[in-house]
């Protein structure tokens, strides 16, 4: 029986979703409670990667599990009790047997949080960019506006482990919010690079606080470089949901 689940964590203790040697990531803890209940190792496949600290409210995973080890309704709350507190299962249910968390994806949802004031709250902590100094709404709103489309992301990636990939993707939209000291960017689009995200809030931000420029931004998208320096920290970053 394959399920699908809805799964949100808090990520700042994990080093991302997909599995490590250390066992200290996402897809292991989920793992671990998955073979306590089964007896056995089943694996997770997630609908994609997010890097250490990166956090999820609607990160959607599937697994293939025994017909006859418990019934659909009963799996969320036998997962969650063994699972850390860091990580739970928002929603489950039954899948067709062609459904893939990742290959069946048609895009993902990413909110970034900065906190543009001069002291950072609390509670906002390992959720949110401090950025104390002034940002240009205008500009942060015109930067932006710059990326939505298809473009080679080539200047906007970070390098990972693996064989280099096509860096052409599909970006729907950023939707920039202010709420008083709190700014919001939302991303949407197929499919997002190695720290794409975190590097095109990064660049937004620092033409608001006036170190880059719209055409300089504009010139390395066309140009596909050079690549950016700069990315925000992950902390402030969030897998709000997967597009099917």
């Amino acid at each position: 029986m394959r399920l699908r689940l809805t799964v949100a964590y808090d990520g700042t203790r994990f080093s991302g979703w997909q599995s490590q040697s250390h066992g200290k990531a996402v897809q292991d803890a989920m793992e671990s409670a998955f073979q306590l209940l089964c007896g056995g190792r089943i694996i997770v496949h997630g609908a994609g990667r997010t890097d250490a600290g990166v956090h999820a409210a609607g990160q959607t995973a599937h697994v293939d599990v025994p017909d006859d080890r418990l019934p659909v309704d009963s799996w969320l709350p036998a997962l969650n009790a063994h699972l850390p507190p860091g990580v739970r299962v928002m929603g489950l249910r039954k899948a067709a047997p062609d459904f893939h968390a990742r290959f069946s994806a048609k895009g993902k949802i990413y909110r970034y949080t900065i906190w543009n004031g001069p002291v950072m709250p609390p509670l906002l902590i390992n959720r949110a960019w401090h950025v104390p100094g002034k940002l240009d709404g205008d500009l942060l709103r015109s930067a932006c506006r710059i990326f939505p489309g298809r473009h080679d992301f080539a200047a906007f990636c970070a390098r990972g482990s693996k064989a280099p990939e096509p860096t052409t993707r599909t970006l729907s939209a950023i939707r920039p919010a202010r709420n008083g000291s709190s700014w919001t960017l939302t991303f949407e689009g197929e499919g997002f690079l190695y720290k794409m995200v975190r590097m095109l809030a990064a660049s937004a931000v620092r033409c608001a606080a006036g170190r880059l420029t719209l055409d300089e931004i504009r010139h390395r998208l066309k140009t596909a470089g050079p690549r950016m320096n700069h990315v925000a920290p992950a902390e402030g970053l969030c897998l709000v949901r997967v597009i099917y």
